[in-house]
Order: C-alpha cells, then sequence, then structure tokens
C-alpha cells in the first residue's frame, strides 16, 4: 500500500473512500511481491498494480465489492491447469490478496490514513496489518515509527477459549517487531500468537515498511555522470553528484540530481552519511581522485562500489590500491569495469549498463539474458499457507 501513497493520501485528504488491494503472500513465480498494491476510489478510478496486468479485472472488483459492503477479504490468485486463461495469472505462481476497504472518515481506518500521511513526508514509518486471522481482526492496523512509538490497536476478542482476550501483549509485540523491519528497511510477513507471544500460528501480518530511498552517489561530474544522475532517479534513488572541480559540478549539467558537492571525492565520503543500500558510482578514472576515494569506499558497509575505466586502467588501479593496504577481500568487492556487457558507446547506454548491474547486484540477478536460461524470473518468495484456490478472472 505504501507504494502508492501519495495519490491515495491525495484521496483522504479529498475526502474520498477507497478500497486498496495488497499483494500479502507469493508462491512461486509471480510478477510483483509483497506490499504491491491497486485502489479504486468510489468513482471508479484505478492507481497501481498487483500482478502487472494478469488478475487486475478481478482484483478491480473485489475493490468495488468492498465499496460497496464495507468488508476486508482476502482472496487467492492461483494456476489452473485445466484452464489457465480463466486464471489470468499464467506464470504459474500464486498470490494472496488482501481487500481493504477505507472510508475517508471513519475512525476506524485513522491508522492507514496517518500512515499514508508518514510516507508522503518520507518518514521512516511501518503498516502492520493483520492479513490472515479471526475475522474480526483482518485488515486491522498498527503504525510504527522509527524510535518504536506506535499508533492503533488491535483491540481485544474472544480469545481460542472464547474468553475474552487483552491484546495489548500483541500490539507490543507486533510493534517491536515491526521497528526490526523497518530498521532493516524490510517488507515481509511475521507470524504471532494471539495472545502476543512469537509462537507461528493464530496470525499472519504484513509489514511494510517504507524508509527514505536509499542513496547514490556519483563521483566525478562528467557526461556519462549526468546519464547515471537519470538512471538512478528511474530506479528511486537519492542521487549526489560529487566532483572537486566547480567548472564541471554545476546545477546547468545536472539539473535532475538531488544534491551536487564541490569537494574532494575521499572527505565527502568520509564525512556524508551511508547505509548498507547505498550505492557508490566512481566514473573519475584519475588515479589522483580514484585511489583515496576508493581506499575509503571499499571498507564501508555499503551496497555496491563500482569505478569506471578500462582494463588496463582497473589493473593500474589495483596495482595503486594494493600499495596503500587494500587486500584480496576488500579489492573483492569492486566491481570494475563497473557495468555489464551490453556493448554499451554512448552515455545513455552506458548508464544503463551500469543501472543494469546495480539491480543484478541487489536482487541476486545473473545478468545473463532470460533467452535459453533455466534461472527463475522470479524469485521465490517462500511457501504460505492455505491450499491454492484458483479465482475466476473476469
Amino acid at each position: 500500500m505504501l507504494d502508492i501513497a501519495g495519490e491515495l493520501s491525495r484521496w483522504a485528504e479529498e475526502g474520498r473512500d477507497f478500497a486498496v488491494a495488497t499483494v500479502v503472500a507469493v508462491d512461486g513465480s509471480a510478477p510483483r511481491g509483497p506490499g504491491a498494491a491497486l485502489a479504486v476510489d468510489s468513482a471508479g478510478t484505478v492507481i497501481g498494480s498487483v500482478s502487472g496486468g494478469c488478475v487486475e479485472a478481478s482484483v478491480y472488483d473485489l475493490c468495488v465489492q468492498a465499496l460497496q459492503d464495507g468488508e476486508t477479504v482476502r482472496e487467492r490468485f492461483g494456476y489452473s491447469d485445466e484452464d489457465a486463461f480463466a486464471v489470468g495469472l499464467t506464470c504459474g505462481g500464486v498470490i494472496d490478496i488482501l481487500v481493504t476497504p477505507v472510508d475517508a472518515r471513519a475512525p476506524a481506518r485513522r491508522v492507514i490514513r496517518s500512515a499514508l500521511s508518514a510516507a508522503v513526508r518520507n518518514e521512516p514509518t511501518a503498516l502492520a496489518r493483520v492479513v490472515r486471522g479471526p475475522a474480526e481482526l483482518l485488515g486491522k492496523a498498527l503504525l510504527v515509527h522509527a524510535d518504536g512509538s506506535y499508533e492503533g490497536s488491535y483491540g481485544s476478542g474472544p480469545g481460542p477459549d472464547r474468553t475474552e482476550l487483552d491484546r495489548t501483549a500483541l500490539d507490543r509485540t507486533a510493534a517491536a517487531e515491526a521497528r526490526a523491519m523497518l530498521d532493516a528497511g524490510r517488507t515481509g510477513t511475521l507470524d504471532l500468537a494471539e495472545d502476543g507471544s512469537r509462537c507461528p500460528g493464530g496470525l499472519t501480518l504484513l509489514v511494510e515498511s517504507r524508509v527514505p530511498p536509499p542513496r547514490m552517489i556519483v563521483f566525478g561530474a562528467i557526461d556519462f555522470a549526468a546519464a547515471l544522475v537519470r538512471a538512478g532517479k528511474f530506479l528511486g534513488y537519492h542521487v549526489t553528484v560529487c566532483d572537486a572541480r566547480p567548472v564541471f559540478a554545476t546545477r546547468a549539467r545536472f539539473p535532475e540530481a538531488d544534491d551536487l558537492v564541490v569537494d574532494w571525492p575521499h572527505r565527502y565520503l568520509r564525512h556524508t552519511a551511508t547505509d548498507a543500500r547505498t550505492v557508490l558510482c566512481v566514473l573519475t578514472h584519475d588515479a589522483r581522485f580514484d585511489v583515496p576515494l576508493l581506499k575509503e569506499a571499499l571498507r564501508m558497509p555499503v551496497a555496491f562500489v563500482g569505478a569506471m575505466g578500462s582494463r588496463r586502467t582497473h589493473e593500474d588501479r589495483e596495482r595503486c590500491l594494493r600499495e596503500v593496504g587494500l587486500g584480496d577481500d576488500e579489492l573483492a568487492r569492486l566491481r570494475s569495469p563497473i557495468g555489464l556487457d551490453l556493448g554499451a558507446r554512448t552515455p545513455e547506454e552506458t548508464a544503463l549498463s551500469i543501472a543494469a548491474e546495480i539491480v543484478a547486484a541487489r536482487r541476486g540477478g545473473t545478468g545473463v539474458p532470460l533467452t535459453g536460461s533455466a534461472t527463475p524470473i522470479h524469485r521465490d518468495t517462500g511457501q504460505r499457507d492455505a491450499p491454492v484456490r484458483a479465482a475466476q478472472a473476469a
């Protein structure tokens, strides 16, 4: 849901009622993972996607029905050997969809509206919704903040022995687990018991984490960097361009960069904030800049370090890095020459090859053509509960 928070927040501010269909479980090959969402407002306007087109018509109908009856439902879309096209999900996978109506004025949906607003403000946020469990809990949510505080409650209700069950402990446990997932920037499911113990079985929560976008820092204000900035923005990165030469690091040359820094690259990297999602692209291919910069970069716990240059430049660079004390394990992290072999020539083609390698590194892809390959197109996200029930497409 949080991946379309901008539009949904606007709908809520305008007082529109809407229903949100969210992927809550995936089994086998499927186009989109947990957290992907499609929404329909009371006028029939649609935003988002849950399957890349395979079952969107059926999900649309479920959203319309939810708007009419106000009920949260979970439906499964799977593959049918008898008539695959009647299902619409022809890739062989299975997806579970939770459809939740959101009344723009109802107090019960205040948590969801708050989560959408926080996501729009780019605040670290985790939304923990019940996606499997007793009917009265389905769709209930907690909004968890980065400091561990939370809004909302799963309330009270009949327990397994039909006595009244106080779910305060469940709120606390769910908030703590969701905060841990938020700290890791992870979206996924969490199994808990209704009494708040960490025993799988009673409930499944979908925790959607929304964190500020990861950083891409491009070192070297060259024409290839301008194309890479555009590619990085397209992939959802917060892109910074850094160069020690003020004549090149100008806003006129890099209008789409989020930040433009004039400083020695290694000095800037030493003092700027990075994390395990940060991508560093070194395009300077000048030893004066590259060696001190890469000496810093290859010792930092970042996601990706790549450097541009020819094979000969790479060999000279590696020799210099060894001379300044880097070992085999540190050098093994360096992706050089940067990019996948696409036969790229132009700055735009080169940026595409770099972006492709970054995606492959992030998602565990091989970078080989899918044609003739036995590798899965979509990585399996694990087995989920309940037997497959084929849902007929509209």
